[in-house]
């Protein structure tokens, strides 16, 4: 691919994530019930309506978001351009993405003080901090630090990617998605599971498991998936309506309106790595690859281009 040759399918998923992204924390203002009206530690559907609502929007379409990202960044860079050092793919990509991270790091242990949303106790405590986690206004910036970390495995695994058989990488994708059973495993079966304890928090499927699934799933769809415009639409849109029905069912089934719920309960299948929403991302991607067109219009590449600050 050159240099400024753009993937158009890609501009649009990058819009229409970015807009999921703000859906999914606009809806959490309707079943929130800690003091900060968000989805914290707790939370409470007020209604039958909110309940539905909630369920359709943020758990049918919202939670492709960051999957999707993912598999964006990882289709656009992997493998790594023939030529190209550790040194040299790093050094691209961290003066990217690293400058506005640290600045709004800085900026969300800081700018609550204006308005009174902070105590300066707790600006200095995230201050503090930051080397080791997102301030406490900031939950939203815990998207970077997967991020970053796929960008640190990416030229690790290029090499493999570059060799790899189609059988290969679904012979990895297989384990990746067993393990994204792992939290319905947890929640349901077991805290510790294939070896997890005390003195071990690395699993069995450890290595298999997370965003880096994604990164294999984006590889084998543009190298190896050939597919046709009707299969890629019929296979799509079955994987995307079947996982987004589950999440959004998901969601109802735990959120009886009027009584308390820990928050992890009652979204207990929309972590980014369930099988529902690999297979609903999956589907999503798919979809998205069907669009043809040679270029897309001016304000959806413009969008498409300031996705990551929005």
């Amino acid at each position: 691919m050159e240099k400024n040759e753009r993937v158009v399918f890609v501009d649009y998923i990058r819009v229409i994530a970015c807009f999921l992204v703000m859906l999914v924390h606009a809806s959490e203002n309707f079943y929130g019930a800690d003091s900060s009206g968000l989805a914290g530690s707790v939370s409470m559907l007020a209604n039958e309506s909110n309940r539905f609502w909630v369920a359709f929007y943020d758990g049918c379409r919202g939670r492709i978001s960051v999957p999707v990202y993912m598999i964006v960044s990882a289709f656009l860079l992997v493998p790594v351009k023939s030529g190209t050092t550790m040194g040299q793919f790093y050094s691209r990509r961290f003066k990217r993405i690293l400058p506005p991270f640290i600045f709004f790091l800085i900026a969300y242990s800081l700018l609550p003080l204006v308005w009174g949303g902070m105590t300066w106790e707790q600006s200095v405590a995230d201050l503090k901090n930051i080397a080791f986690n997102f301030p406490s206004m900031a939950g939203h910036l815990w998207f970077m630090y997967p991020l970053i970390s796929l960008y640190i495995i990416i030229p690790v695994v290029s090499p493999w990617l570059e060799r790899a058989s189609a059988r290969d990488e679904r012979i990895f994708l297989g384990f990746f998605a067993v393990s994204t059973l792992i939290p319905w495993l947890h929640l349901y079966v077991s805290p510790e599971l294939w070896g997890e304890c005390f003195w071990n928090r690395f699993s069995m499927l450890w290595y298999c498991s997370g965003y880096l699934g994604y990164l294999v799933l984006a590889h084998y769809i543009r190298v190896h998936i050939k597919w046709d415009r009707a299969k890629r639409l019929r296979i799509g849109a079955l994987s995307f309506l079947a996982g987004a029905a589950f999440t959004g069912w998901s969601f109802w089934w735990k959120g009886e309106p009027g009584v308390l719920i820990e928050t992890p309960l009652l979204e207990w299948s929309w972590e980014f790595c369930t099988p529902n929403v690999l297979l609903a991302s999956f589907g999503a991607f798919l979809l998205f690859s069907c669009i043809e067109k040679p270029v897309a219009p001016r304000w959806i590449t413009a969008v498409s281009k300031m996705s990551f600050g929005m």
